[in-house]
């Protein structure tokens, strides 16, 4: 005789069918669309009160500087409070952990990690930090795509490829860049090509980028002028442009890395003290210059304008320091936040500084915002190591596509400082620390609808 359990078929989970796939993908998308959009637009209330706040504070001599630092140093110590004490895996940007996540590294996040990462994000980038809203809204989209994938009981190839949709989605919505968006989940987040989780990812963004635009309009994020293509002659100075890009990326990728460093060393310090004392700096900071804290898009928008002249070189260059060094001092703070936006500024910085001091000879017929569209591609490609999102990414957030070769050639030649130098992707680096912080008794909690790594998971 046999024994019943040597013939009883084991249950699997069910692969659900292409439109169940694509169904599921367009009502994650619709949730992480309609998250990051109302994160968004809170994060716009924040900046707005903050502005108004300070401008309040000033009728206050004294007095007032105190009460913004005050103030911020109180919500980025609430923000890392909150993270430390109900969703560790709500700190910094989220990016690794999604990736993580994906990866089979690390299970999905807990429920509670998106009240955390919201409220939380919203009181750091919100109070001044120099922090994105792109790692907060990529994490949110891919935990709320893990909630729902295993909800309905989905085995791990399809989990995955929903994880990946829900944080493209959330890209998405960030900076209203639905191309960039997608190449993202393939390009950073998977780094394979897999049928499945193209049709996720197509159905997440479509939906997130339906709702979002509905709720914030379809104008590119940054308004520049027209910019034809520059001609084949200028291909040498967008090189040039590229490996500038390339020297500052590797120094900023330090920069954070060394930040990281030092905050561990203040692992026994209660949670929200460092965030407290970075808060307090970052608001007496604003209440003498409140343009040059928060995320950073008017800025972006600034150097996007081509603001020359001696004068102008001399406070441009003293305001790219300064954001150079507030970026990975915030980040290190512990607070939700992601590092995309602070990126975007000191690229646009920078093509700015070089089109200001760039003899006019060398740059006849070809725009300052030009190279400084061209800069915040090459920057981000010598931090990331994504070049294809980076050039999606700018181009639409400017709404420049007659630049696509010009960011090319200077995403390039960005890429080949590091390489040079054996420089790892942040992300890559990131990850990793995630992971390690996690802990072994965090990565055998996984469901075991988690998903697994592949063999080729990875590109080689």
């Amino acid at each position: 005789m046999h024994d019943a359990s040597e013939t009883r078929p084991t249950t699997l989970p069910r692969a659900p069918g292409w439109f169940r796939l694509a169904l599921a993908s367009t009502l994650v998308g619709v949730l992480s669309g309609g998250t990051a959009a109302l994160f968004r637009m809170a994060l716009d209330w924040a900046d707005r009160s903050r502005d108004a706040f300070i401008g309040w504070s000033h009728g206050f001599p004294g007095v007032g500087v105190l009460m913004v630092a005050g103030t911020v140093a109180t919500l980025a110590g609430g923000a890392a409070w909150l993270v430390r004490r109900f969703a560790p895996e709500a700190g910094g940007s989220g990016v690794p952990h999604a990736e993580a996540v994906v990866g089979g590294e690390l299970p999905p996040a807990p429920l509670r990690l998106l009240p955390v990462k919201f409220l939380g994000g919203w009181m750091a980038i919100g109070g001044g930090l120099a922090l994105g809203r792109e790692g907060p809204s990529v994490q949110m989209g891919a935990s709320l795509a893990g909630l729902l994938g295993r909800r309905l009981g989905w085995g791990a190839s399809d989990l995955r490829a929903l994880i990946a949709a829900g944080a493209g989605a959330g890209l998405a919505t960030a900076f209203n860049a639905p191309m960039a968006a997608l190449v993202f989940v393939f390009e950073e987040l998977t780094r394979r090509f897999d049928a499945r989780v193209v049709v996720a990812s197509l159905a997440a963004i479509a939906g997130a980028i339906t709702l979002s635009r509905g709720l914030l309009g379809a104008a590119p994020d940054f308004s520049t002028p027209a910019l034809a293509s520059p001609d084949l002659g200028s291909g040498v100075l967008f090189a040039g442009v590229g490996l500038a890009a390339g020297v500052a990326g590797v120094a900023y990728q330090w920069a954070i890395l060394r930040a990281l460093a030092l905050a561990d060393r203040c692992a026994r310090w209660p949670a929200w003290a460092p965030a407290v004392l970075i808060g307090f700096g970052v608001g007496v900071v604003a209440w003498f210059a409140p343009g040059s804290v928060g995320g950073g898009d008017p800025l972006t928008q600034q150097a996007l304008s081509g603001v020359t002249g001696g004068t102008a070189i001399t406070a441009m260059t003293g305001l790219f320091v300064f954001r150079f060094l507030l970026g990975p001092v915030c980040y290190a703070a512990g607070t939700p936040g992601g590092i995309f936006a602070p990126m975007l500024v000191l690229g646009a910085q920078i093509g700015a500084l070089l089109a200001a001091s760039c003899p006019a000879g060398l740059i006849v017929g070809i725009p300052p915002a030009a190279v400084a569209v061209v800069a915040m591609a090459a920057f981000f490609t010598a931090v990331v190591r994504a070049p294809l999102t980076g050039i999606l990414l700018v181009a639409e957030l400017t709404g420049n596509h007659s630049l696509l070769l010009p960011m090319l050639v200077g995403a390039v030649t960005a890429s080949i400082v590091p390489s040079m130098l054996g420089v790892r992707p942040i992300y890559d680096v990131l990850k990793e620390r995630t992971v390690q912080r996690a802990g072994n008794s965090f990565a055998r909690a996984a469901p075991r609808t988690a998903p697994t790594p592949s063999s080729n998971s990875k590109l080689s």
